[in-house]
């Protein structure tokens, strides 16, 4: 095997092939012997650096998913590369042998998309030390995804996953583990994201996955016969393989910035605003109703636009909750005016009520005169009143104009004091009422839940 070398004065150095390299270096694909499975499976050593300004450039919580620039590296041991007859401890070599050795089949496992690099050339290393060690780095773009919880959102913090599985090998022939020596999972310094905070801690564990394989022994068997006596339930069963998985996980902690500036804020000065309307004249009709009405229609154009950029989730958000009160209190702030408006007025239905009760006592007293009239010649056992009912001692006298209006005005006073003191109460109640709200909104998502969120580890 001819290997490139880049040290000065050597231009071409030839090396003896190791042991297990046949003809077109198709030997050295298969698992290295030096590690026969079930017993002693290779065990490769993963380690992942972020080369980036952002480790998560692209969060989307719309589609749930992340986009991360990452060198990945591996290392594992490989007998049949080992070398003695080079002075160097290590080579490297060009990336078009990639397709001459073996090489662990990695996936990951919650990948929606990826690209290698190849500007100016493929972003690929391989390296072989003395004693056999491959390290086999490379550069990517991953797209993850990443299932949220939005419950607590805009005050959430997010866990994204990345996973890392073997294909086809089972643990049998292939384990990965993370690197031990140093730390496994770096990020670069300097990371900053524009919603969220990358916490320091990283977890990372192992996903080991159980899937349906091929590994039966009657495998190539064509199924039974119709009476054959074999179980239909028997023959094509596959047993559970094993899968070698890792993963870290990043924990993000919203920022909320953003959201109280675009969100919070404006929608806590239209609820503000509404309650101008209580210091507004009654009489005032079109001022009052016009701003209740613009203060409704602003709210549900807020709420509208702070659910316009997130996924459509069955559950209530943290931020649902406060766009759906704050559109109530501007919406109650309306139904006030109405309320107030229909007091004033009762008045004008009070005088109605009074007039029709008097108008019944002048027909009643008209009734009572024409039959005192009729009793005078002679007629009066011919109208014997009903019920038992005697004659009156007195006679209804109509009141004059100028008590008729001293009364009108007396209620309109009323009726009217009655509607002024709604106002003075709304401008009391609806503050402290949206006051309560705030603190316990704010206790409940901002120390509460976030205490039960930092405690999970």
């Amino acid at each position: 095997m001819c290997l490139q070398t880049p040290g000065a004065g050597r231009q071409l150095t030839c090396l003896l092939c190791p042991t297990g390299w046949s003809q077109g270096g198709k030997r050295l694909k298969l698992l290295p012997e030096a590690h026969p499975s079930p017993c002693h499976p290779l065990i490769s050593w993963t380690s992942l650096w972020d080369e980036h300004q952002g480790m998560m450039p692209g969060f989307d919580p719309t589609s749930k998913d992340y986009r991360v620039n990452v060198f990945l590296r591996q290392q594992w041991n490989d007998p049949r590369l080992a070398y003695r007859e080079y002075p160097d401890d290590s080579l490297d070599l060009d990336p078009s042998m990639l397709d001459s050795i073996w090489k662990p089949d990695l996936f990951f496992a919650n990948e929606k998309g990826a690209n290698f690099h190849e500007v100016t050339t493929d972003n690929k290393l391989l390296r072989i030390f003395k004693n056999g060690n491959v390290l086999y780095s490379i550069r990517l773009t991953l797209i993850l995804s990443c299932p949220m919880d939005l419950k607590n959102f805009p005050m959430d913090i997010q866990t994204c996953t990345m996973q890392l599985e073997s294909f086809g090998y089972t643990m049998n022939d292939l384990i990965f583990e993370w690197l031990e020596e140093q730390e496994a999972v770096q990020v670069a310094e300097g990371l900053t994201l524009p919603q969220f905070i990358l916490r320091d801690e990283k977890d990372l564990g192992y996903c080991t996955k159980y899937y349906n394989t091929g590994e039966h022994p009657r495998h190539l068997l064509p199924p039974p016969r119709h009476g054959s006596g074999v179980p239909l339930t028997h023959w094509g069963s596959f047993p559970a393989g094993k899968f070698t998985c890792i993963e870290v996980k990043f924990h993000l902690e919203r920022q909320m910035g953003y959201y109280l500036i675009q969100m919070y804020i404006p929608s806590l000065l239209i609820v503000i605003l509404s309650w101008v309307s209580f210091w507004i004249n009654m009489d005032a009709a079109p001022a009052r109703v016009g701003l209740g009405i613009t203060t409704v229609l602003t709210m549900t154009t807020q709420s509208a636009g702070s659910r316009a950029s997130l996924p459509k989730v069955s559950y209530v958000k943290a931020i649902d909750i406060w766009m759906a009160v704050c559109l109530l209190f501007v919406f109650a702030a309306l139904l006030e005016y109405a309320a107030v408006n229909f007091v004033s007025r009762q008045h004008k239905e009070f005088m109605r009520l009074r007039r029709r009760q008097r108008r019944q006592r002048m027909e009643e007293e008209l009734v009572r005169e024409s039959r005192f009239y009729l009793r005078g010649y002679g007629l009066g056992h011919c109208l014997q009143p009903k019920d038992g009912a005697g004659e009156g001692p007195g006679i209804y006298s109509p009141p004059t104009a100028s008590m008729l209006l001293r009364e009108g005005e007396s209620l309109r006073r009323r009726y009217i004091d009655r509607a002024k003191r709604i106002d003075t109460i709304s401008r009391a109640v609806f503050p402290f009422t949206f006051l309560v709200f705030n603190i316990f909104y704010w206790v409940v998502y901002k120390v509460l839940r976030s205490e039960d969120i930092h405690s999970v580890p």
